[in-house]
């Protein structure tokens, strides 16, 4: 029997004809690329021509080539894994502490009034702000980069797991409460389950976060880290260098992201297409 829907596809003279839907996306994917492709012609163009100073833009095959011959010397997957393993440790305090004090003001009137005032003071602090005081306290080794990258963290996965807990249905917390449910087994089986699409969606915020702050750590008091590695190559006006650092921390949170996204897909297999938000 011919298929004639557009989805299935087509069969004439015996072949089947790809899905129209397949056929788009090749051609969607290389129409987005062009304007990227274009100013990057642009910019290399520049660079030839002398219209752009290397002092003040490295061109892209510049930037190309110093990525090159960093990643060959080592340099650059060295301060690759040092700035990995800082923003990963905040990262993994962040989603701790911010899940117990969401949980804690969540679910009692009395942790709320306790925890959510001071957390509001706290995500209103430039970050610059806290760089001198963490030095006094922790001096500056590794334990103020990360406690910089886990405090600028916690506050999304905070507010918005908050969020999720005060919207889950007063009927299902009363039908936890019929059923006989200690405290720990709602919390488990109802009220995390369902702010569960609100806490990645703090996890998501927290991610980006994170490189920010991180940026911030690094080139202060740092001997190692990509932060670091962008600041010595400011003291020479290494402009490829440092916009190496910079393409790393681009690349390092679109990877971060997509890898939350898919969390995502994962654990909200159950939920409609529409409720987990736009891809």
């Amino acid at each position: 029997m011919l298929e004639t829907t557009v989805e299935r596809g087509t069969v004439i003279g015996g072949t089947r004809r790809p899905p129209r839907r397949a056929l788009r996306l090749p051609t969607r994917t290389l129409r987005r690329l062009v304007s990227p492709l274009l100013i990057l012609l642009l910019w290399q163009a520049a660079s030839w021509t002398g219209l752009v100073s290397p002092q003040t833009l490295a061109s892209p095959l510049r930037i190309l080539s110093t990525a090159t011959d960093l990643t060959r010397d080592g340099t650059l997957p060295e301060n690759l894994l040092v700035s990995l393993a800082r923003a990963g440790i905040g990262l993994a305090i962040a989603v701790v502490a911010g899940t117990g004090l969401a949980l804690a003001a969540g679910l009692s009137r009395f942790g709320e009034e306790a925890i959510d005032a001071p957390m509001q003071m706290l995500r209103t602090l430039p970050a610059l702000a806290l760089v001198p005081l963490f030095i006094l306290w922790f001096g500056i080794g590794e334990l103020p980069k990360v406690a910089l990258v886990a405090l600028g963290s916690t506050i999304p996965i905070y507010l918005n797991l908050f969020k999720g807990i005060r919207s889950i249905d007063p009927k299902l917390l009363e039908m936890g409460r019929t059923l006989g449910l200690s405290r720990i087994q709602t919390v488990r089986q109802i009220v995390l389950p369902g702010a569960l699409p609100d806490l990645l969606t703090g996890l998501r915020f927290s991610v980006g976060i994170s490189w920010l702050m991180l940026v911030v750590a690094e080139q202060v008091n740092a001997n190692s880290g990509i932060g670091h590695m962008m600041t010595d190559a400011e003291d020479f006006l290494r402009t490829d260098i440092i916009l190496v650092g910079l393409l790393v921390y681009a690349l390092l949170g679109l990877l971060s992201d997509q890898m939350v996204r898919t969390l995502e897909r994962i654990l909200l297999a159950w939920q409609p297409v529409r409720a987990r938000g736009p891809r």
